[in-house]
């Protein structure tokens, strides 16, 4: 008899991006508070979905506003990305790709974001950029040769990066307005 898989959990983030006063477009990331499964992990704002949200897309506001501040208030949801999931944590996620416009200071949940990472989307287009790597987690049954974007001293990896990945070549592209 076949196992059947595990149930998912079902998230949403938002993958917030704003134009700067140098007219760049920049990605707002998260740098998750250590402790908990994604520790120290750059991320898009978001988590699970609560019973009182009405759909993915209230998901991604909500923590978007928990996380960051980010008031609803600037954010234009622009469309829904493809659903990605984590590979050893179990997790379902429901990504939007939002216009923001950026507040004069983040308002960061200390107890859920160690930091603020906003990266130029330029930067992350750099061949330099890119990088492979073999990771071994304690979760894992062998080391894993996994894709990232290097920004700064830290690394995009995991569900975030297979996220960001097919979306940057578009956003480049100037396939949305910011």
């Amino acid at each position: 008899m076949k196992e059947s898989p595990r149930p998912r959990i079902a998230s949403a983030v938002l993958v917030p991006i704003y134009r700067g006063e140098d007219t760049e477009l920049r990605l707002v990331l998260i740098r998750r508070s250590e402790g908990g499964v994604h520790g120290g992990h750059l991320a898009f704002p978001g988590g699970k979905r609560d019973p009182e949200d009405a759909s993915f897309r209230d998901t991604a506001l909500r923590e978007a506003w928990e996380e960051l501040g980010l008031d609803r208030q600037l954010v234009e949801v622009l469309t829904e990305l493809p659903t990605v999931e984590t590979i050893t944590t179990d997790f379902l996620i429901y990504p939007f790709l939002a216009r923001i416009a950026r507040p004069s200071i983040w308002n960061r949940s200390e107890r859920e974001v160690a930091e603020v990472v906003e990266v130029k989307l330029s930067d992350l287009a750099r061949p330099e950029a890119r990088g492979d790597d073999i990771t071994q987690l304690s979760t894992w049954i062998a080391p894993q040769r996994g894709a990232f974007y290097r920004v700064g001293r830290y690394q995009v990896w995991g569900a975030t990066y297979r996220i960001l990945h097919p979306l940057l070549p578009h956003l480049l592209a100037g396939e949305w307005q910011f």
